[in-house]
This record gives C-alpha cells, structure tokens and sequence, in this order.
C-alpha cells in the first residue's frame, strides 16, 4: 500500500536530476517528477550533443531545465532532494556538497521502494541477478492476476518512479539491484524485505579503484555497496545467499549483526529432475536461488517447477537467436565482465574447439587469466572488437589462436560468420564493457548485434 500520495510529496520540491543518461530510465523519473509538481533541474556533465536525445523527450515540460557540462556546487545546496543516476563517483564533491547542507540524496530504486511501501524482493551479485529477477518475476506472474507483479531496478528503459503509478493494495515489486542503486538503499537505511545476493566477484574496478587504491580496498568499496541488500533487513526477513557470500559478508562487515533469516544455495538446492529451457551450470544455480525465494513468498512447489520450466531467458543473456546452416548462433552481450563470458562459453560448448567468438570492448582492470584459458581451450576462432580491454587479451592470448580484429561490429559478426562451419557455436560474449561512439549503452550493442545477424 502506498505511504502517501506521491504528487503530495514531490509538489512544489526543487529537485536536481544528477546524470540523466540515455537509457530512458532518467527521462522516465524526470517526467515523473515533472508531472508531480516538482521543479527539476537536470545537470550533467556530458555534452549537450551528446544528451539531445534526452532533452527532445521533456521538452513538453516547462518545470524542467537543464545545464550541461561541469557541475555547479550551488545545484547540490539550493535544492530539497537530490536525484543521482548511476556512476555518481564515490568521492564526489558534488554529493558532499549536498550532505554539508542536509540535501537528502536519493536514488529513483530505493525511491521507489520508501514511497510505495510494497513488499520488494530484491536480487544482486556480480553475475546472474538479471536471470533470477526475471525468473522470479516470470512465476509469479503466472500466478497473478491484475499485473499486481511490478518489475523494477536495473531494468532496461524502465523508470522506477513511473512504477508508482501501477502501485495497487496487493502489490510486490521483484527488483534487480545494482551497486550503484543499493548506494540508494544505504543512504535511505531500507533493505528488501526478500534479498537476493547470488555470488560477488570482481567487476567494476575501473570505478571502485579509482584514485589508486588497492584491489583489496576496491573489492571492498565494491561488497559495500552490494551489502546494502542485506545491511538495513528486519528480524522477520529473509537474505538468500551462497556459502561463499555470506562468509564474505562476515568477514567484511563484521560490523553487521545478520539477525534475518539465512538461506544458504548450492548447485543441490535446485531439484535434480527439473529441467530448464536455459542452457549452463550457472543458469541452474541462478534457477535455485529463484526457488529459495519463491518459496519465501509461500508459493507452492508445483507453480513453481511449472513457472522455472517454462522460462525462456533473458535478452542479451545467453539468448539463442537462432540455427543457421547447423551453426547455432547465441547472444550474450551483457556478459560485461570475463567470468561471465568463461561461464558463457562452458554452458555453449561441447567440449571441444567448437565456437566462433566475438569478444572485446573497454577495460574495466579486471584479470584475465581464466578468460584466456577458456578460450584456448574451446574457441577456434576469436574475432575482436577494439577496445582497451581487447588491447590487453591480445598480449595475453597465445599465439596459435587464430584471430582477426574489427573496429565495427558489422564487420565483427560478418568475419565471424565466415569462419564458422556446421556444427559450431558462433557466440558474442564481450567480456567488457562497450561505450564510445558506436554505442550509447550497452543494451545498443545488442541491439546492434541482433540486427547485424539479420543483415548477414
């Protein structure tokens, strides 16, 4: 049940919008705001150019202005709440400005889940939080009628903020929580009522290193952030997670008194004669952590199985596209990190060198050696992209791999193409993180490849 009329709590409000992006989520919560009453003010430090998009989309608002490149302190200060998009840097001046002068900081996720009072279940971890969210949305749905089930988080395109409108009294929210958008949760001190975190590996250095620090250090701004899902739950809620995280989390917030319900997962949790759609070790073990939480809400066992079986995966997620000429073609391009391309990789392959791999993009300073493994052992043919990251497994693939690299996508999957044969896996997988001028975000570059096998 909401807590309050939304429109009665942003009317009249000066509200400064910190990093819009291009993902459609900030203009979602710009307009939100806008139409609740609020004066918004989004400021950026991109370009204009680069940000047009955006702006064309509210130019219908009058209560909505923008500044564009370096950041003005006096934004942070002379306002009543500040809305920060993702990437916001840990040190940031600006959001210390805003704490000098008692300007809450929020985030539209944890936003979200103060204003409309629903009971959330909320899912984390380096890998695999975008399949179980959609597992867990995808069973209760069927079970649900009046689209009581609301999807949220790091989803693409969607604004949290807007899902206050399709807040009724039955409500739950299933949301995919990032690092970025758990800072949110720390700074409103909630946590969801059902928490998810499924493993914790390293990602994200290139943001949590910065200024120098050590991986050590890094990994623990990292945890963090990602602790946050568990930090603030009540006595009566409940933290699914694995052996390994939550030895973790001891070790590294000895601070926190877990005094919630703990459910431990392992590849056994997951009944043995259930069978998934969704190829991979990983994808049963994210289909267990699903499970643990479904049975959290008290669904039966039976909906269940019915509702895991049925699911057909998540786009860009190890998402078969199609068989062509006995070449089974699979689109994993939000493996943004290399753990999630080896796992990409082992649940594709036969065991021999059968795959056509495209990988590459931008360095995100995390280890490679497993990677270069993986596809020495089961790739014939690597084609790159060029990136930062690409430079850095180029020096450390063998030489005997054979390889080309392409500046373009297009030309990426055409050289890909022509290199595979019945009875191969022609797999993207990029392993890094790809933004520059070909792509405005991540989900474009799948798009972009989706559209590029088409063409072929």
């Amino acid at each position: 049940m909401v807590i309050m009329k939304y429109e009665e709590y942003f009317k009249g409000k000066k509200i400064t919008l910190m990093r819009i992006g291009l993902l459609g989520r900030g203009v979602g919560d710009a307009a939100f705001l806008a139409e609740a009453g609020a004066e918004v003010l989004v400021v950026d430090e991109a370009s204009q150019e680069q940000m047009q998009a955006s702006v064309d989309a509210l130019k219908e608002y009058s209560n909505i202005s923008f500044k564009f490149g370096p950041y003005e302190l006096d934004d942070f200060s002379n306002c009543d709440m500040v809305l920060v998009g993702a990437g916001a840097p840990l040190d940031s001046i600006e959001l210390e400005e805003a704490r000098k002068h008692n300007v809450p900081l929020k985030q539209s996720a944890a936003l979200f889940a103060e204003l409309s009072g629903v009971p959330v279940i909320g899912v984390t971890g380096t890998r695999g939080k975008s399949s179980v969210t959609h597992m867990i949305h995808h069973v209760l749905s069927q079970g649900t009628e009046g689209g009581s089930v609301i999807l949220g988080g790091n989803i693409q395109g969607v604004s949290n903020l807007q899902l206050l409108k399709e807040v009724k009294e039955d409500s739950m929210a299933v949301m995919e929580l990032d690092s970025w958008q758990l800072q949110g949760f720390g700074w409103a001190g909630i946590s969801p009522q059902i928490a998810i975190f499924t493993n914790f590996m390293e990602d994200h250095m290139d943001y949590y290193r910065k200024g120098g620090l050590s991986s050590e250090d890094g990994m623990k701004n990292y945890f963090n952030d990602k602790a946050q899902i568990f930090i603030n739950q009540k006595d009566n809620a409940v933290l699914i997670t694995s052996a390994d995280v939550f030895k973790k989390a001891q070790e590294l917030r000895g601070d926190v008194s877990l005094g919630q319900e703990v459910e431990l997962v392992d590849d056994s949790s997951l009944p043995e004669d259930w069978t998934l759609k969704i190829p991979g070790v990983h994808n049963r073990m994210n289909a267990a952590f699903a499970y643990k939480a479904l049975q959290a809400t008290s669904l039966d066992d039976d909906l269940i199985k019915e509702g895991l079986e049925s699911f057909d995966g998540v786009e860009g997620r190890l998402q078969f596209l199609k068989e062509d000429k006995g070449v089974k073609i699979y689109n994993d391009n939000n493996a943004t990190t290399p753990a999630a391309t080896v796992a990409g990789i082992a649940a594709v392959t036969s065991g021999d060198k059968d795959i056509v791999l495209i990988v590459g993009g931008t360095d995100k300073n995390i280890d490679l050696a497993q990677l270069v493994s993986s596809i020495r052992k089961h790739c014939k043919y690597v084609v790159l992209y060029s990136g930062t990251g690409t430079d850095k497994l180029k020096r450390l693939l063998p030489k005997n791999i054979d390889m080309e690299e392409h500046e373009m996508l297009t030309n990426c999957v055409k050289a890909a193409v022509a290199q595979t044969e019945n009875g191969d896996v022609l797999l993207f997988s990029p392993a890094f993180s790809s933004f520059g001028k070909y792509y405005k975000n991540e989900y474009d570059r799948g798009d972009q490849f989706v559209a590029a096998i088409k063409n072929v």
